[in-house]
């Protein structure tokens, strides 16, 4: 039975954790996100085109440091951004693995935001909504001006506002931290090394 869901506002079935969750693999193959029960996981919409594409580097060496220790990475391509994952699924693979040896699992291309977005980011932006750009970085500025110059209040919505926005869940399934893409990728490490 349908039910409006008080946290997203939506008339969907109430999800509580991310295990409630599917998405799918590159290839066409549906991944039930209960597969990382008991892990600690970063989902992160990406693109290889964006000025913070070198934030894979990142990503990669915290999921060799601690992939053993029960971290996920699950890595969501997404072009709704300024257009800058505009490859197939098989060409950005390819691309974050020749530039940055990528291991962690990559998604079927999707979209985060709007009419199209998967259940899975409905659900993530309900349980952590936008906090603000990371004072002190060198893109905040950029980023607060472009995006309020095409919506004034962008600010008060949870939607996903650029590339690499992270999202951390704990071992039971739940959200427990957002990081936009300004955020020092030691304070990410240190979010994820608490929760293992």
């Amino acid at each position: 039975m349908n039910t409006t869901n008080k946290s997203c506002g939506c008339k969907c079935n109430a999800k509580k954790n991310l295990y409630d969750f599917e998405v799918m693999a590159q290839g066409g193959k549906t991944l039930k996100l209960d597969t990382f029960k008991d892990k600690v996981v970063l989902i992160v919409n990406t693109a290889s085109k964006c000025g913070f594409t070198p934030q894979y580097a990142d990503l990669e060496a915290l999921y060799k440091k601690y992939h053993d220790k029960g971290l996920e990475i699950l890595d969501m391509p997404c072009n709704q951004f300024g257009g800058q994952s505009p490859e197939s699924d098989a060409e950005t693979t390819e691309f974050c693995q020749l530039n940055y040896g990528t291991e962690f699992p990559q998604m079927k291309k999707c979209e985060v935001n709007g009419d199209n977005e998967l259940p899975l980011y409905t659900w993530l932006k309900a349980e952590q909504g936008f906090k603000g750009f990371d004072e002190g970085h060198k893109l905040t500025e950029i980023l607060d001006k472009m995006l309020r110059e095409a919506d004034a209040s962008y600010d008060k919505k949870p939607d996903i506002k650029w590339n690499f926005t992270k999202f951390l869940i704990n071992r039971s399934g739940e959200v427990v931290a957002r990081f936009e893409p300004t955020a020092d990728m030691t304070r990410v490490e240190e979010a994820i090394v608490n929760l293992l």
